[in-house]
Order: structure tokens, then C-alpha cells, then sequence
């Protein structure tokens, strides 16, 4: 796990990611998963309760993530209708294992976890919210404003939970300049109002980035990646 951001997992055991449809909330929790694995501490739960979209999920790379021993639960769906992976309540209070959840995006995929808000609440617990700039419900305050009220509002998470991301790209195309300023926007934008705990950056783009600024960094392995948009 690269330096920048271990100091986050200090004292937590559960990490749950939401955010904009398209923010890149599940990249980032694969590779947070991956991170964690590495560290080789403790046993590493993946939850995918992403039941917003058919692409773009952590199962699709589920295999591989089985390959390096993190645990992985989901359940399948049938056309749109919603299911509840089971396991969470337990894993949620056991100070033994990591658990990292991918929800799904916006108010609607929120929904998933609301009945665990009272887990998702507690001390040992990280709720980042990932923001990207370059989508259309995260490029101004007021936007942001919405989009994270209904999805509190709907998951009950307690704001104060509640951890910055930037994740500032325009997919595999992304330059190393995009990625400053979207991430020179993002702090614009919430000014005092919220800490960024860091930013996402592709692994290619790392090192050019890493030496034009000082905040801190997370490299991101795309993995999410299909023929077609490659």
C-alpha cells in the first residue's frame, strides 16, 4: 500500500465506497482491496452491492481478486430486481477482517446499505465518497450538495463519517494535467468545507503526477476494462 494513504486504515476495519454513477468508486475499492491483501494482516472481505448497472462491476473481475485470497460476495440478479448480500451485519463488527464494500451509485444503490447504518456508523468505520469533477453531477458545489444529501439521506450514514476522494479522469484517455486540474477543482470547491484525504491517479500517470504536486497520491490499476472502450 502506497505510503500516501496507509495512514488511513489506521484503527478502521471496514472501508465503504459511494458516490456519482461513473465516479470510479469500484476501481478504487478493487485496488483498496488489493492494497489491503498485500499487507497481508488480516482476512480481506470484497462486498459488490452494486445493483445499479450490468457493467462495470467488481465481479467482473472476481476471479482475480479470489487469486491473491480476498474474499469475495455477491449475489447475482435477475434482470433489475434487487438482492441483498448476506454476511455484512457480521463481518461489519469483526474486528478480525477487513471489509471493503463497492456501492452502487447515487441514492439508488444507497439503498443497499441503509439497514446497516447503525454498523456503518460506528469508530472502526470509513465511508468515502468518491468525486470526480469530470462527471456531470459532481462539477459544482450545488451538484455535489444534491448528490451527497440523497445519499445520505437514503443510507443514513451521519455526514461526519463521510471521507473525500478526488478522483479527477476522463477515462484511459486522462493526462497527467487533467488529473491536476480536476484535483485543483475539487479543492476550490470544497474549500474548508471537507478534508480530501487523497487523489487517485492512473499508475501510469503516478510518477509524472507525484512530482507536480504534494498532496497525497493513490496509483489506481485500471482493471474494470472491456474490448470495446479500450
Amino acid at each position: 500500500m502506497n505510503g500516501d494513504y496507509k495512514r488511513f486504515i489506521i484503527n478502521k476495519s471496514n472501508f465503504i465506497f459511494v458516490g456519482e454513477a461513473g465516479s470510479g468508486k469500484s476501481e478504487i475499492a478493487i485496488n483498496f482491496a488489493k492494497s489491503l491483501a498485500r499487507l497481508n494482516e488480516k482476512p480481506v472481505h470484497f462486498f459488490d452491492m452494486d445493483m445499479t448497472k450490468p457493467l462495470f462491476r467488481s465481479r467482473d473481475v472476481k476471479t482475480e481478486l479470489e487469486e491473491i485470497g480476498i474474499i469475495f460476495h455477491h449475489e447475482e440478479q435477475f434482470f433489475d430486481a434487487p438482492t441483498v448480500v448476506g454476511g455484512v451485519n457480521l463481518l461489519l463488527k469483526d474486528e478480525n477482517c477487513y471489509v471493503i464494500m463497492d456501492i452502487g451509485g447515487n441514492d439508488i444503490g444507497a439503498r443497499a446499505i441503509g439497514g446497516f447504518a447503525p454498523k456503518v456508523n460506528q469508530d472502526n468505520t470509513i465511508v468515502y465518497y468518491v468525486l470526480n469533477v469530470y462527471r456531470p453531477w459532481s462539477d459544482n458545489l450545488n451538484h455535489i450538495d444534491e448528490t451527497l444529501s440523497s445519499i445520505l439521506q437514503i443510507s443514513h450514514i451521519k455526514l461526519d463519517k463521510v471521507h473525500i476522494i478526488s478522483n479527477p479522469n476522463n477515462g484511459i484517455s486522462t493526462t497527467a494535467e487533467e488529473v491536476l486540474e480536476g484535483n485543483l477543482k475539487t479543492v476550490e470547491m470544497l474549500g474548508s468545507l471537507m478534508n480530501i484525504d487523497f487523489t487517485c491517479v492512473s499508475d501510469a500517470l503516478y510518477e509524472n503526477v507525484k512530482a507536480k504536486t504534494d498532496v497525497p497520491l493513490m496509483p489506481i490499476h485500471l482493471y474494470l476494462t472491456y474490448p470495446w472502450n479500450q
